[in-house]
């Protein structure tokens, strides 16, 4: 039996309808973009591109000041942005560590970098959240637990190839091959917390397995249902057959997802977490 492929992990002004779409999660709702959301893909990408942000780690005396670690999406109020856990460079989550910042919108052709810094993290489904300074950005809608179908045409946006060919949001289309299951990682020591033990008695958890061709850099970017413009899962790994670099040279075209579901939960961990006082979910 020949060996199992090796799987490689790893805007401020708003205008009118921004402030319009802000004011609307004021009211309660869970995402934006995908209420209006055109059925038609070129419309989805104009809208959704604004909320998909390079993200990585900043230092005023670094040569580049901002270093590309992977993609993300504005989610939430407008200044939570989700990607994956593996994004995020050694102590990350320490307040001595490096400082996290996104690439925010362009102002004058020059995108803005916006320090960051984790608020939430679920290593073991490999999310988290970076609470971002400055103004309220539009956030992607997030579709409800069990939206993910078999069969539906979705689109993944991202950073494939980091700022190699400049930060421009690229997008690949495919479909929901199939929901499978994976198993929970073997956690390290640093892993063993009483949350990450209860999560590993849990067992396998749901995957979205896709017909789409992804890139390193597309980690931790949205997959977008087409027809409904919603948040259907988070860009996760890519199936390569030998080297990291015949993910470039061979793609497989075959990408895994953390569904949205697990996003949710940590969305909702993180507000009962602030408003009983408590520290972040880990």
């Amino acid at each position: 039996m020949k060996p199992a492929a090796r799987v490689l992990g790893r805007r401020a002004a708003l205008g009118v309808a921004g402030r319009a779409l802000l004011a609307a999660a004021a009211a309660g709702r869970s995402g934006l973009l995908g209420a209006a959301a055109a059925a038609d893909l070129p419309g989805l990408i104009a809208s959704a591109k604004l909320s998909v942000l390079p993200v990585g780690t900043y230092s005023a005396t670094g040569n580049p000041r901002f270093e590309f670690r992977g993609s993300g999406f504005v989610v939430g109020d407008g200044s939570l942005v989700a990607t994956n856990f593996h994004v995020l460079p050694e102590a990350a989550e320490a307040e001595s560590g490096p400082q996290m910042a996104v690439l925010g919108p362009r102002s004058g052709g020059e995108a803005l970098v916006r320090r960051a810094r984790v608020v939430a993290t679920d290593r073991l489904r490999d999310l988290v959240l970076l609470q971002v300074e400055g103004a309220p950005m539009v956030p992607l809608a997030l579709a409800e637990a069990g939206a993910a179908r078999e069969g539906l045409s979705i689109a993944l946006m991202g950073f494939p190839i980091g700022g190699t060919l400049g930060f421009s949001v690229v997008t690949h289309r495919g479909i929901i091959a199939s929901l499978t299951t994976v198993a929970l990682p073997a956690p390290t020591a640093r892993q063993l917390d009483p949350r990450a033990v209860a999560r590993l008695r849990e067992g396998n958890f749901e995957v979205l397995q896709l017909d789409a061709t992804a890139y390193p850099g597309n980690s931790g970017g949205p997959v977008i249902d087409i027809e409904t413009g919603m948040v259907l899962g988070v860009v996760n790994q890519v199936l390569v057959k030998g080297s990291r670099e015949s993910a470039l040279s061979s793609p497989t075209g075959i990408t895994y997802a953390i569904p949205v579901r697990l996003l949710r939960e940590l969305i909702s961990d993180l507000q009962r977490n602030r408003s009983e006082g408590g520290k972040p979910p880990v």
